[in-house]
């Protein structure tokens, strides 16, 4: 794999650096879980780059490039299902926003998703969703959460289309985890270089620089691991991809907190609003156990 990117693949990520520029920072006001940015989901629509994976010079890795970029973002907007799952289900036709439903659980953005993708036991398939049939569920996730109060009409995929959306819903989590994850070292790397202690910054220290340096590490292989799995749409790369994602995450979460000590803990500092939406992301598509197993199938039968 070419680690390099294309000219076009470094334009696209330039274009979306200009366009969320003014979400690069939280809302001094703002002290709750979810930063629903709104404004960033419509500039991302009116500049159609949701339909960056069936653009040529771009395609499925671009999407993910898109992905992992904008969730390092304090703002949250249902960008990962639409730009890497929507295309691959039921021709890219559906509606969006997208949202998965997995065994009536509460998911992301299911109250505002128009196109529900609806995961039970092995089944798997999709609906139009209905204001009515959702409900907004209080949660400390940052993310808006929502669960389905009643029952909606469910068109099962066909075996392949639905092994294909699985497989890119693993792509699409481990792009999204990667951008988290970044975000969330980028956060904490900002309060060690100001943030002192015994006179000198916190970010000095070699023991804190050495612990840094390996969420990196991690960070680096979650994106690497999302862009071969996007650039193959192999269902083995994809579990992969999504194992170490949610595996990466609960240590990197737990490092950075500790890092931060108290502050960490407050919504005074911005750390939760990329570690509780990692949180939210441990538990899908199985977990880390699911994603073993999904391994284990696809790479080690």
């Amino acid at each position: 794999m070419d680690l390099r990117l294309t000219s076009d693949q470094t334009a696209l990520l330039t274009a979306i650096d200009g366009l969320s520029a003014r979400f690069q920072e939280k809302p001094i006001d703002f002290h709750g879980f979810a930063l629903v940015g709104e404004g960033l989901e419509q500039e991302l629509t009116d500049g159609e780059f949701f339909d960056i994976a069936t653009t040529p010079g771009l395609g499925p890795v671009g999407a993910a490039l898109a992905v992992e970029r904008l969730a390092r973002l304090p703002y949250t907007a249902e960008v990962a299902l639409s730009m890497l799952v929507r295309p691959h289900v039921l021709g890219g036709h559906l509606p969006r926003p997208f949202a998965l439903v997995e065994r009536g659980r509460p998911g992301r953005f299911v109250a505002s998703a128009k196109t529900l993708l609806v995961a039970d036991g092995g089944t798997f398939g999709v609906t139009l969703a209905r204001p009515d049939a959702v409900q907004t569920v209080e949660s400390i996730y940052a993310y808006p959460m929502a669960k389905v109060v009643r029952d909606l009409q469910t068109k099962p995929l066909p075996a392949k289309e639905a092994s294909d959306a699985r497989t890119w819903l693993r792509v699409a989590l481990a792009a999204e985890a990667a951008g988290l994850i970044q975000g969330a070292i980028d956060s904490t790397v900002a309060h060690l270089s100001v943030r002192k202690q015994f006179g000198r910054p916190l970010g000095t220290f070699q023991a804190l620089r050495h612990r840094v340096a390996e969420c990196a590490v991690l960070a680096g292989g979650v994106k690497w691991l999302a862009l071969k799995a996007a650039s193959t749409a192999d269902a083995g790369d994809a579990a992969l991809a999504a194992f170490h994602a949610q595996d990466s995450a609960i240590r990197v979460a737990y490092d950075l907190h500790q890092m931060l000590g108290a502050m960490g803990m407050t919504l005074e500092h911005p750390l939760h609003l990329w570690t509780y939406r990692l949180k939210a992301v441990l538990s899908e598509l199985g977990g880390r156990g699911g994603q073993a197993n999904a391994v284990g199938r696809h790479c080690f039968t």
